[in-house]
């Protein structure tokens, strides 16, 4: 375990410590990205998730004068044999601890896979190219590139407008007090993405824990597909980038024999409609260039573009 410099220390976040991770998040995408590409939402959401304890797998890297320079965490909702991480430290500030914060990382990865029944988990995270020092810390300490992911963006003028459906698909929004319909989009979703490289499936209760942990929900920006009353295809939207006024595509799937009819295309620019009517000057995704069932491809057709390229590496753990 690497020390950190005199006087510095860690220590576990609570929910007071959010503007000042946020502002050192904020600092660090500036410096790697040219941009603000967090939000306060997103970090409430972290400290809330299923199987996250921020007493046991967040801290926050103090300096000498007891500012907040850094923030890591580990993420894994469902409890498979993956964690997410993150090591964020403010770009010219809190350098000296992003190595401290990383080997905090592994150690709690090795003490969850044991709490969680595992013979091995993988370790995963990622950086931009242009995140130099990070990326040799990453590789200095065992882990291997395996992908990319692209964050995509694309402007809106205000004037866009929802799609006719192909014959026989209704569009409309969500139901989200309908528990039959919730479940529905929820099978949806996870039978599309198990097509998808790495996917680790998360059961119904979970999902809904999760969504009981955000912050707000815009239920307004949720969508389903239907042919013959049925979910064959769903958009969950999510408020992350909204204090960039920008909205945010979080999941899209379309049930594999339903695919080839335009219905994820349709449900994107139904999206981008009602983002565009609420005044929003943009909208967005994540995108795994891995991804077998062509999403890059469609996001482009519709006007989407690569704001950045994300690299994410990984180093199994096994105790």
């Amino acid at each position: 375990m690497t020390h950190l410099p005199a006087g510095w220390r860690t220590r576990r976040p609570t929910l007071d410590d959010v503007p000042e991770i946020l502002a050192v998040v904020h600092a660090s995408d500036v410096a790697a990205v040219g941009e603000p590409d967090f939000t306060t939402e997103e970090v409430v959401e972290i400290l809330g998730a299923p199987n996250h304890d921020p007493q046991r797998d967040s801290w926050v890297a103090l300096d000498d004068t007891g500012r907040v320079v850094g923030w890591a965490y580990v993420d894994n909702p469902t409890r498979g044999t993956r964690d997410n991480f993150d090591a964020y430290v403010h770009p010219t500030l809190g350098g000296p601890a992003q190595r401290h914060l990383l080997d905090l990382i592994v150690a709690r990865i090795y003490e969850r896979c044991v709490e969680f029944g595992h013979e091995r988990m993988a370790a995963r995270g990622g950086a931009i190219a242009s995140e130099k020092d990070y990326l040799e810390l990453l590789r200095g300490a065992g882990f291997t590139f395996i992908k990319r992911y692209a964050r995509m963006r694309r402007e809106l003028n205000g004037t866009e407008r929802a799609p006719a459906p192909p014959p026989g698909v209704v569009v409309r929004l969500l139901h989200p007090d309908d528990d039959t319909e919730m479940r529905a989009f929820h099978r949806v979703l996870d039978s599309a993405f198990r097509d998808t490289p790495d996917y680790q499936p998360a059961d119904y209760e979970t999902y809904r824990e999760r969504l009981a942990a955000l912050p707000s929900t815009d239920w307004d920006e949720w969508f389903v597909a239907e042919v013959d009353g049925a979910v064959i295809g769903i958009l969950q939207s999510a408020g992350q980038v909204v204090e960039q006024d920008e909205g945010w595509v979080k999941n899209l799937a379309v049930a594999k024999e339903q695919r080839g009819r335009g219905i994820g295309r349709v449900l994107l620019q139904t999206a981008f409609a009602t983002y565009a009517a609420k005044g929003r000057w943009a909208a967005g995704l994540g995108v795994d260039m891995t991804n077998p069932t062509g999403a890059y491809r469609l996001y482009e057709s519709v006007g989407m573009a690569p704001v950045y390229e994300a690299d994410v590496y990984e180093r199994e753990i096994t105790p």
